[in-house]
């Protein structure tokens, strides 16, 4: 059932971060109130909010406090305790529901529905111990990448395997969970697909975007993604049959590898607004966080148009004091800091979009800034 949410009514949100915030912000704009549940009492999202409810993401009087002062409950990270969520489906307006939740936080659970939609993934096996991987390493063979089916996030939770050699250095994550063990994909780029959905099945893809990781944390996104027309039209259409298939409503981030053919494998969901989606605050006639409050209040999506070539680049702790120096030098960059209280190193901070015609020019413009060092 499909409900409609107005201005002056109350979306709230589980989790306090900076996605939650930038949900708040967009918000806002449309005349909603915003309350939010986290643990922390100066969070992101917290610094925006209306209501604030101080307490963990499973305690049961907090959710119940939640769908009390709420119209609508989303939430702006995956890692949430699945059973709290679904008893609050049971007592509150979560249009998004609990199970998009369940299959995304679980990395086998997430492969099959992936498979199930019809969609290109990786060769894989399951594994439930390491002396179970060893007996199913080679169906894939090596290269290979070990993954935790739980957890894990900016490469953590995961190990390469070059050759059989080298099986050893995966038995530690069988301490966490049971693993995946996926063949290595010889890909020449990584893009995402935001795709968003309201509850009447109307769905729009934001443009494809090129991530450039960094020691495993996105460093930056260049939009729009430097591929083929083909493979891009292809990227949106899988986004779109995986969002159908688990009948989403609200956002979901689809991160695929580029073949050398320009095929695509997906390779991770995401059931929310993005990193590499953030370009868009500036750089589209929507951004991912005003669709996605469109999209779980019922409203009619819009059809994104992309105003010009962009590129969003992450700042971490270390960049923050480089960057604030230097502001006066770069007019053209938006500057967005999420009001976290300490800048740790690797720690996600902020981020900076650059409008560009240019990607070149600009792209050796943020190497030689000297903000964010090789």
């Amino acid at each position: 059932m499909t409900k409609m949410i107005y201005p002056g009514q109350t979306i709230g949100i589980i989790g306090g971060g900076q996605l939650g915030r930038m949900m708040a912000v967009a918000a806002k704009e449309a005349g909603f109130k915003i309350a939010v549940l986290e643990p922390s009492m100066d969070s992101p999202c917290g610094q925006v909010a209306d209501i604030r409810i101080v307490a963990q993401y499973n305690d049961a009087t907090a959710l119940e406090e939640l769908a009390e002062v709420s119209d609508v409950i989303t939430y702006e990270f995956e890692n949430i305790d699945y059973e709290g969520l679904k008893r609050l489906t049971e007592i509150a307006y979560v249009p998004q529901g609990a199970e998009l939740v369940r299959i995304t936080q679980n990395r086998v659970t997430e492969k099959a529905a992936i498979v199930e939609a019809g969609c290109p993934v990786a060769p894989y096996v399951v594994a439930e111990t390491y002396e179970e991987l060893v007996a199913k390493i080679d169906e894939i063979g090596f290269p290979c990448v070990v993954k935790t089916a739980r957890g894990g996030y900016d490469g953590k939770g995961q190990q390469l395997l070059k050759i059989k050699e080298d099986l050893p250095l995966a038995e530690a994550l069988f301490a966490h969970s049971v693993c995946i063990a996926e063949g290595f994909v010889p890909f020449t780029k990584e893009i995402s697909v935001i795709v968003q959905r309201n509850g009447n099945g109307e769905t729009f893809c934001l443009p494809v975007g090129e991530n450039i990781h960094v020691h495993h944390i996105l460093h930056e996104t260049i939009v729009p993604a430097r591929i083929a027309e083909q493979t891009a039209a292809q990227a949106e259409q899988e986004a779109a049959k995986i969002a159908d298939h688990l009948e989403l409503v609200g956002t979901l981030a689809v991160e695929m590898f580029v073949l050398e053919d320009g095929g695509i494998v997906i390779n991770e969901l995401a059931p929310r607004p993005h990193n590499s989606g953030h370009y868009s605050i500036e750089a589209c006639n929507i951004s991912q966080f005003t669709q996605h409050i469109r999209a779980v209040c019922g409203w009619p999506l819009r059809k994104p148009k992309l105003w010009s070539p962009s590129i969003m680049v992450n700042v971490l702790g270390q960049h923050v004091v480089p960057l604030t120096n230097s502001i006066s030098k770069y007019p053209d960059w938006s500057v967005h800091l999420y009001g976290k209280a300490e800048a740790k190193v690797n720690r996600k901070m902020g981020h900076v979009t650059i409008m560009t015609d240019d990607l070149n020019t600009t792209l050796k413009q943020i190497k030689d800034s000297g903000i964010w060092p090789e």
